[in-house]
């Protein structure tokens, strides 16, 4: 049937046909919907890839409220020194 479309092939390689026995298994004969599948897979790939990334953000907003509130207990000399050593460009390469 024609269509705008994309079309995928997907063989039921041992790993995949494994997957989708056992979810035709708990279907008790009801239709396989393979677009749902590859959604779902879709939006848990997407997610595994983003924790770190939503983790780090976590971790920063976390930095911030510290030094907004002033709980860091950080000594100012050191600090400053720190701050004057990236300034300059001889401090620590940023990540």
């Amino acid at each position: 049937m024609p269509t705008k479309h994309k079309r995928h092939a997907i063989t039921e390689t041992a790993p995949v046909k494994e997957a989708l026995d056992a979810l035709r298994a708990e279907l008790n004969g009801e239709r396989l919907d393979l677009g749902e599948v590859v959604v779902l897979g879709a939006e848990e790939k997407l997610a595994r890839l983003r924790a770190p990334r939503v983790d780090d953000q976590a971790k920063l907003d976390r930095l911030a409220e510290r030094i907004l509130d002033g709980d860091l207990h950080l000594d100012p000399v050191l600090a400053d020194e720190a701050k004057r050593s990236w300034v300059r460009g001889d401090g620590p390469a940023p990540a």
